[in-house]
Formats: C-alpha cells, sequence, structure tokens
C-alpha cells in the first residue's frame, strides 16, 4: 500500500509507537505478568529496521492474536509498505476454535454418567457453549480488524 508519509516520518513513528520486543513472547515471557504494571502508551509491540517491521498489540490483559509483518521501502519518491497480518501462535488459534466443542464434549459426557442433573443444568450449560463459540468466533476477527485499522491510522496508508 501507498503512503502518505515520507520514509523519515515513517521510521519516527514507528519508533515513537513501538515499545520493543520480540511480538512471539510477549506473553509467554516469565515477566509478562509484571507488564500490566506498566504504561501503555504506546499503541504497538514488536521490532523492526531500516526495511523491515513485527509489531502486534501492546497490551498485558488482552491476548494478542494477530501480528502485523511486513517492509517498507520508497519508489519513485513515494513509500510503499507491503504488509501481512499473521497469527501470532497458529496453536492459540486451534485452541480458541476448538475449546468451546471439546468443553461442550467433556461435560456433556459427565453430565450423561451422573444420572439425577436436572434438565435445567443441561440447558444452562448448552446455551453457555452456545455463547462460547459465538464468542471464539467474534473475538479473533474483532482483533485482527482493530490491529489492521490502528495501523492504517497512524501510519496513514
Amino acid at each position: 500500500m501507498e503512503s502518505k508519509l515520507n520514509i523519515i516520518e515513517f521510521r519516527n513513528r514507528i519508533k515513537d509507537n513501538t515499545v520493543i520486543g520480540n511480538p512471539k513472547l510477549k506473553l509467554i515471557s516469565p515477566f509478562g505478568l509484571f507488564r500490566i504494571f506498566g504504561s501503555f502508551t504506546k499503541p504497538f509491540y514488536g521490532n523492526f529496521d531500516d526495511s523491515t517491521f513485527r509489531l502486534t498489540t501492546n497490551s498485558a490483559v488482552s491476548p494478542t492474536f494477530f501480528m502485523i509483518k511486513g517492509n517498507y521501502k520508497i519508489t519513485n519518491r513515494t513509500l510503499f509498505v507491503n504488509y501481512t497480518i499473521e497469527p501470532t501462535h497458529k496453536i492459540q488459534i486451534i485452541w480458541l476454535k476448538y475449546y468451546p466443542l471439546i468443553a461442550f464434549i467433556l461435560c456433556n459426557s459427565v453430565f450423561i454418567l451422573i444420572e439425577k442433573v436436572p434438565i435445567q443444568v443441561y440447558l444452562i450449560f448448552n446455551l453457555f457453549i452456545l455463547f462460547l463459540v459465538f464468542h471464539t468466533r467474534w473475538l479473533p476477527k474483532r482483533k485482527m480488524k482493530s490491529l489492521e485499522q490502528k495501523f492504517k491510522k497512524i501510519f496513514e496508508l
């Protein structure tokens, strides 16, 4: 995509809006818990150099599902930014997708083994699982869209 910024402004904005660190290790690090008390004035977390970048959202409370990976270069006095949005951890996305199904099967199996479970318990539990199914489908899409909008707004793409 073509940016309205020149390369110096782009590098300054990426420097001013990014906390340096490996985006894949953001929540896995043993000190990830202490980031809750830090300042989150910068919207991105990741690393970058003179032509490439890897960014994710800077949040300790909400898990990061996606990472923006790309490069930038000048062609005919215009800054071109090529980027893709990829999952941070594929296992995390798979777990988020299939967790409600696994919970549904396991808990209903337990309810079947226990013979005196009232129908209201089945109903409440299965409605909760239905809510989880919709939530786990909606949340990653919203996070990906939010990350891309924030990226486009800050870097004027």
